[in-house]
Order: C-alpha cells, then sequence, then structure tokens
C-alpha cells in the first residue's frame, strides 16, 4: 500500500524521507516539486538521485482528486466538483478579482452543523476529508489555472476555508494542511491571507490560536442567543458570551487586529435596525471593552429547502449604514458564482448523509417556519 505525499506537511514528509534513509533537504526538494511545480510522477523530479526516484515509485504516489465536474460563470468564477470516494463528491470555487485570486476550499464531505441559512448543511454530513484531500483542492487549482491562463506566477493569493463542512471539526487535517498552505517551499501564502472560517467550535478556536493562527472568521448571522439557536444550532453548547470570549483569545495570537463576524442577511428574521442595534451593543460591548472586528453582510443565497429569503438590497444597505455609523467596519459581500451555485451557502456536492442530519433538520423544518422571528428589544439610547 503506498502513501500519498499530498497528506503530508514538510515536518511530515521529513520523516517518511528519514524512514527510506533520505536527508531531510531530500524532503525539501520533493515537497516543492510538488507543491511549486505540480509534478505528477517521479520521473519529473530531475535533481532526485535515480535511487530515491525508483524507491519512490514503490512506496508512495502523488494522487489528486478526480473531477466530475466543472463549471465556469459568467464573472468568471470557476466551480469544481471533486470525487473523494465512496459516493461523496466536494466542491471548490475559485474567485477571480483583479487584486487577488481566492480559492474557497472545502473540509467535510457535507456539515453536520446544520445552519438553517446553508444547503451543506441541509444535505447532511457523510465524513470528514483527509489532509491530502483539502490539499489536492489547492494542488490542482492553483496548477491547473496557472496553464489555463499561461501564466508562471502564482495565481492563488488567498485561501478561505468557507467550502463545504466545518473545518474545526476536522482538525487533525485542517492544520497540517493549513501548514502546506503557509510554508514558504510549498505555496508561500501569508497567514494574513488565509482563512478559517467557523460556526463557533470554541474549543478548537483556542487550539488554533496556539497551534496555526491565521485569519479567522466567525458565522455570526444573529446578535442575541435566543435568535442564533434558532440559525445556528451550534450556539445552543457554545452561547455568544462563550464565543466572543474565544474571539479575544484568538486575537493575541491572529495575524490581523481583527475577527471578521459573518452575517447573513434574512428577511424578517435578523436584518431589521433592532438587530442591528443589537449587534453594535453586542460587539462593542462585551466584556466591558468588546471585540475588535469587521462585520460582513453577506445576502443571502436561496435555495428551496431552507424557507427562507434574502432581505432587500435596500434593507442591507440601511443595516449597514446603522453599523458603520457607530464606527465599525462593515462591508456587503458581492455575490459571486451564483449562477453556478457557486455563491456563499450554495455549496452542496453530493454526500451521502450517514449521520442522518439532512434528515433531522428536514423534520424541525415545519416547526422553524411556524416560529415568529424572536423578537429583540432595541438598544438602549
Amino acid at each position: 500500500m503506498t502513501v500519498n505525499l499530498l497528506d503530508f506537511d514538510l515536518d511530515g514528509l521529513a520523516a517518511y524521507c528519514e524512514s527510506l534513509g533520505e536527508k531531510r533537504f531530500r524532503a525539501t526538494q520533493l515537497f516543492r516539486w510538488i507543491h511549486q511545480r505540480g509534478a505528477r510522477n517521479f520521473d519529473e523530479m530531475s535533481d532526485l538521485a535515480k535511487s530515491l526516484r525508483e524507491n519512490l515509485k514503490g512506496t508512495a504516489r502523488i494522487e489528486g482528486l478526480a473531477i466530475l465536474t466543472q463549471q465556469e460563470s459568467s464573472d468568471g468564477t470557476i466551480k469544481w466538483l471533486f470525487d473523494v470516494g465512496h459516493g461523496d463528491a466536494v466542491e471548490a470555487v475559485f474567485i477571480p478579482e483583479e487584486d487577488r485570486g481566492t480559492l474557497c476550499v472545502s473540509s467535510q464531505a457535507g456539515c453536520a452543523v446544520g445552519c438553517r441559512f446553508c444547503s451543506t448543511g441541509h444535505q447532511g454530513f457523510s465524513r470528514n476529508l483527509t489532509a491530502g484531500e483539502i490539499v489536492a483542492q489547492l494542488w490542482f487549482a492553483e496548477h491547473f489555472l496557472r496553464k489555463h491562463l499561461h501564466r508562471d506566477d502564482r495565481v492563488i493569493s488567498n485561501v478561505v476555508m468557507m467550502g463545504m463542512g466545518e473545518p474545526l471539526q476536522n482538525y487533525s487535517a485542517l492544520v497540517p494542511a493549513l501548514r502546506v498552505m503557509l510554508d514558504d517551499h510549498g505555496y508561500g501564502l501569508s497567514r494574513r491571507r488565509v482563512t478559517v472560517s467557523t460556526s463557533g467550535v470554541v474549543p478548537m478556536m483556542d487550539r488554533l490560536g496556539q497551534d496555526c493562527p491565521v485569519a479567522l472568521a466567525v458565522s455570526l448571522h444573529a446578535p442575541n442567543d435566543a435568535l442564533r439557536d434558532n440559525l445556528v444550532p451550534l450556539n445552543r453548547k457554545y452561547p455568544l458570551a462563550e464565543l466572543l470570549d474565544a474571539c479575544n483569545r484568538y486575537l493575541e495570537h491572529a495575524p490581523r487586529d481583527f475577527i471578521t463576524f459573518e452575517y447573513c442577511m434574512l428577511d424578517g428574521v435578523n436584518d431589521q435596525p433592532e438587530h442591528a442595534h443589537q449587534l453594535v451593543e453586542l460587539v462593542r460591548k462585551h466584556g466591558g471593552h468588546g471585540v475588535s472586528c469587521k462585520i460582513n453582510l453577506i445576502p443571502f443565497n436561496p435555495f428551496e429547502q431552507s424557507g427562507l429569503t434574502r432581505s432587500p438590497h435596500k434593507q442591507v444597505i440601511a443595516f449597514a449604514k446603522i453599523l458603520s455609523d457607530a464606527g465599525i467596519v462593515t462591508t456587503v459581500r458581492k455575490t459571486r458564482g451564483d449562477d453556478i451555485d457557486a455563491a456563499c451557502g450554495q455549496l452542496a456536492g453530493d454526500v451521502k448523509d450517514r449521520t442522518k442530519v439532512g434528515e433531522r433538520i428536514a423534520r424541525q423544518r415545519t416547526v422553524m417556519l411556524k416560529q415568529v422571528p424572536v423578537d429583540v428589544p432595541a438598544a438602549k439610547e
């Protein structure tokens, strides 16, 4: 049984090479061939000793993910559906912009968190991806795009772990994958340009801050526990006070001096002026000194099973103005790739719901839709 070298960060690859009787510098050469040059077979690696290449052929492989489909949006966004075996498929999305190229990467086949507004959660959960399967999305996309765009320099400047899955619930594979992305012998990405998005797995936020601090985005979506319990079920385990405490702890290690709070705008649910005022109160006064943050308002991308609708643009702008007037840096995310279901919250891939999460959400949906949106008190003057 051969090992897939995409599963290793540089330290892991060095240990593997040492097990073959090789020096560490051979691992560095090998790592560069795989990630910087996109090598797929050992015969390409001309500066490796022939004896090592022959040895690697018998013990190792460089195996990416099979591509099931590729779709390109009218705005240039590209979405790939990757086969990860056993009936599961995951999606990754490349978003080109004038000053950057961003790849949205999946960490799980499906998702067990079950947020109401996310199509991945409604599909259910199958399994965690391996580190190699996470890295393979970047490995393929970077070298495909270089060839496709006739470029020799780096195409992907930013990676966001915002695809399918909750990254911090696949921590043991996430961290080695991040280290490959950050390594100067790999993709050489800045910690400020690699973002992990989480629904708020508090203990793992603390671990990430210690082990591999990168930029952090937190899926907030509500300014109070009652509403967030409804929208983000994980809040029942890690309520807002604990989550914001964890954000402040993370900032002690983070490469940026702020946390990005993601806030999906849902018509009549969390988009009213009183919600905006309460959000200001929450992030400004938590713990007596608040949380240094930027708030990213995300237009909801509807899908049938959710029973939710997008806030009108006028309402989003009014909500943003309340936050901005309070001195909070606020952006409204531009929807990209929605014509190929590649926009935020639309990634669904194709997974077998082994934990029956999707069935549970479906049973709860009728009850949820009958609930009147949670009333929140107006912010104090």
